[in-house]
């Protein structure tokens, strides 16, 4: 088994494993077609966005994956850099669960982060994915309002 950085030439291993995660975590039908337009952005944001993927391979096989995105806001008191990240899409398949692939991937990602300047690391959670999240030193915050369109 490996565990790395996934790099423009993994870009179909990136893109099969996230639309796999996205029909599992949100109850899809395995026959579900997501829209073009969705796929030719994730593919975008892969090759172009600021993000790092973390790929777990089994051989040819992924495995698992997780990804954090990178955003910088302006300065404040308590992150004066203004860099903040964002981790998503953290998984695994079913089969390779609690070997501690996933706490590895994200252990990769948070020491990436701060390596690259960040001082905050946000992630929305499901249930499922809570205890890793602890493990991993995460905390419940309620200091987080949103406005969606």
């Amino acid at each position: 088994m490996e565990i790395r950085i996934a790099d423009e030439k993994d870009i179909d291993l990136m893109m099969s494993s996230r639309l796999e995660m996205l029909k599992e975590v949100n109850s899809l039908d395995a026959d579900y077609q997501y829209a073009e337009s969705f796929v030719e952005e994730s593919r975008k944001y892969f090759l172009e966005g600021n993000q790092t993927t973390v790929l777990a391979l089994d051989k040819e096989k992924v495995i698992g994956c997780a990804t954090i995105c990178y955003f910088t806001i302006m300065p404040t008191f308590s992150h004066p850099t203004g860099k903040r990240a964002h981790l998503m899409n953290v998984y695994t398949s079913k089969e390779y669960r609690k070997q501690g692939i996933g706490m590895k991937m994200v252990d990769m990602l948070i020491e990436d982060a701060w390596n690259k300047g960040a001082t905050e690391i946000s992630l929305d959670a499901t249930e499922a994915g809570r205890p890793l999240y602890k493990k991993c030193g995460f905390e419940d915050s309620s200091e987080c309002m949103v406005l969606v369109k």
